[in-house]
């Protein structure tokens, strides 16, 4: 029963994070372009969902759980990195990309930060497998084969009128690392927290707050990228659902691990299924008939395969456990021998009574002299 609860969380995070891009792309365009106000938004809708509800229902009807220093820290980092994952997609589309392969290329990479940061934290980097390394390498020319064939529609007329690859590259790495370091992060801190689910969302979202409403706040107060000039109704109101599809993301995530679930494959999973969301919404919104390159589906089709793979072959350290427990086994003969005496009370008892058990008496025989044929040597 507790595995469908996982599977269910993991379909929430799935389509919640599957329609980031595209409503967080669609908010960015309301507002001419501008990375700061989308931002600011996004941690707006993190403040209100993660901050003030989880802080309500945690002083009227408690949780189980406990606040810790560690669970604090580990939480705050995790909100951090999801903070600043969000600004590299907001630059990445700044930098003339477009969700129809950024987020695919993001959700392929980050599932291989997640497993390598996952096993490093565990120290389980030494049962890293070929087959792990397989799926990486396919990931990776997944990624290279989606932006070299990446569909050109004039439904993203209205981005950038050229793509600036360093930038965009360096936004995309940026995010990978950020996202990818999520997952493990955020579970490391709900552990910590005894398995509560409200206290590391709330520290989430304080992350969230301060990364993506103080800083942008003064930012923009100070006339940069714009100022508040280019605020948007329309804008707003994406960027505020953008926000919100982040955060029943992470919802959906913690109660994963909340019912059982680990990092090393709740992340691949959601990481595998949330570009299958996002391209398929991309294509129904796309505006023009243009074929789409089989070697673009090529290509996600790699890096969706090679997530599962890593998913499948990471590092999982069941094998760890049982070399812990096989000394334990091979210790146990010896404590069984030491009441070996009963058995041998036996035999003499049946000596003495005159049995006639020949097998019996050869093996005591043998078992009294283990080396018979070094006695006359040694004459």
């Amino acid at each position: 029963m507790k595995f469908l609860f996982v599977i269910s969380s993991v379909a929430l995070t799935v389509l919640s994070w599957g329609m980031y891009g595209p409503v967080l792309h669609r908010g960015q365009q309301d507002m001419d372009h501008t990375r700061l106000l989308p931002f600011f938004f996004v941690g707006v809708a993190y403040f209100f969902i993660a901050v003030a509800v989880p802080a309500a229902i945690l002083r009227t009807r408690g949780e189980s759980g406990s606040w810790t220093t560690g669970g604090g820290f580990w939480s705050l980092l995790a909100g951090a990195a999801g903070a600043f994952g969000a600004l590299g997609i907001i630059l990445a589309f700044e930098s003339g990309g477009s969700p129809f392969y950024v987020m695919p290329i993001v959700f392929g990479g980050a599932p291989i930060v997640n497993s390598l940061i996952t096993a490093r934290m565990n120290r389980l980097t030494r049962q890293i497998g070929p087959v792990f390394i397989a799926g990486l390498m396919m990931v990776i020319l997944g990624a290279v084969t989606v932006l070299i064939f990446k569909p050109s529609s004039a439904s993203n007329s209205g981005d950038s009128a050229s793509v600036h690859w360093i930038w965009l590259i360096s936004a995309i790495a940026g995010t990978v690392l950020c996202w990818g370091a999520y997952g493990p992060f955020l579970h490391r801190g709900q552990m910590k927290m005894d398995g509560s689910r409200l206290r590391p969302l709330l520290c989430v979202g304080l992350a969230y707050f301060a990364i993506a409403v103080v800083v942008p706040t003064m930012l923009l107060s100070g006339g940069m990228d714009g100022g508040w000039g280019a605020f948007r109704v329309g804008g707003t109101c994406w960027s505020l659902a953008a926000g919100a599809a982040g955060v029943l993301g992470s919802l959906g995530i913690i109660m994963a691990f909340n019912w059982g679930g680990k990092p090393i494959y709740v992340m691949p999973l959601v990481f595998g299924g949330a570009p299958v969301i996002n391209t398929f919404w991309a294509i129904f919104r796309r505006s023009d008939d243009g074929s789409i390159s089989p070697f673009f589906w090529a290509g996600l089709i790699l890096v969706i395969g090679g997530s599962a793979l890593v998913l499948v072959f990471s590092p999982k350290g069941s094998n760890g456990q049982k070399k812990n427990q096989s000394p334990k086994k091979e210790t146990s003969p010896p404590a069984d021998a030491s009441d070996a005496p009963p058995p041998y009370s036996k035999v003499e008892l049946q000596q003495d009574m005159g049995s006639d058990n020949r097998p019996q008496d050869q093996e005591m025989a043998t078992s009294s002299d283990p080396y018979p044929d070094e006695h006359p040597q040694g004459n």
